[in-house]
């Protein structure tokens, strides 16, 4: 791991966005951050929500595990910065739990935004109990070895999702936006926008205008149909 490999994330010199920015981010949601930064990345994959109603956004730093085995889950949780999503894959995702209650209670403590788990937890009613918003792929019994060493912040993917470390993750109910930390103030300005015009629109909406008309949609469908 090298120096640099530390400093793109954890609040310094080259973080990606400030906590009211992230704030921010949070509460516009992941499916409004995705449509507003132009329909790039966002992880395609079916997650389990383990904190229903939580929602989270933050700097990734990024964990790279040797295959069924979660030793660097445990080197990363020496390291891990408050406001952080940690990012916690294998070179296959497979359903082995690669975090529990003990590691969450971990990450906790170290102020972690959320955990995004391209693998299973398990110890999910206490997972739950504890409000840490985590999103994973599945919940199993079957714990990991912890025996081979991976590599921590670097370049992952998670449901075809290319994912850096210090990129901007955005998480909820709706699953996982991803914005590039290059762009994290664009994408930003870009969804308080599009929240804007959502709002007018959903005021015409309820006034009984019909988006077929005000999207342009009639006239598509009867282009078509002549």
């Amino acid at each position: 791991m090298s120096e640099r490999a530390h400093e793109v994330v954890g609040g310094g010199p080259l973080a990606a966005a400030t906590p009211a920015q992230l704030s921010e981010l949070a509460r516009l949601g992941s499916a409004t951050v995705y449509e507003a930064g132009g329909r790039r990345d966002y992880v395609d994959a079916d997650l389990r929500q383990i904190v229903p109603g939580s929602r989270a956004a933050g700097p990734a730093r990024t964990v790279l595990c040797a295959q069924d085995d979660n030793l660097m889950v445990h080197a990363v949780m020496a390291e891990a910065q408050p406001g952080e999503v940690l990012v916690l894959t294998m070179p296959e995702p497979r359903p082995v739990a690669l975090v529990g209650d003990l590691l969450a209670t971990q990450a906790r403590a170290a102020g972690v935004a959320a955990i995004l788990i391209d693998a299973a937890v398990r110890d999910v009613e206490e997972l739950a109990q504890m409000g840490l918003p985590i999103w994973a792929r599945w919940v199993r019994v079957k714990g990991a070895l912890k025996a081979t060493a991976g590599r921590i912040n670097v370049p992952v993917s998670v449901g075809a999702a290319q994912i850096r470390p210090g990129d901007i993750l955005v998480l909820d109910g709706d699953g996982v936006a991803v914005v590039e930390r290059e762009r994290a103030t664009e994408v930003l300005t870009a969804s308080l926008e599009r929240e804007h015009k959502e709002q007018i629109k959903r005021e015409r909406l309820r006034a009984g205008a019909k988006s077929y008309d005000l999207d342009g949609l009639r006239s598509v469908v009867e282009a078509q149909l002549q």
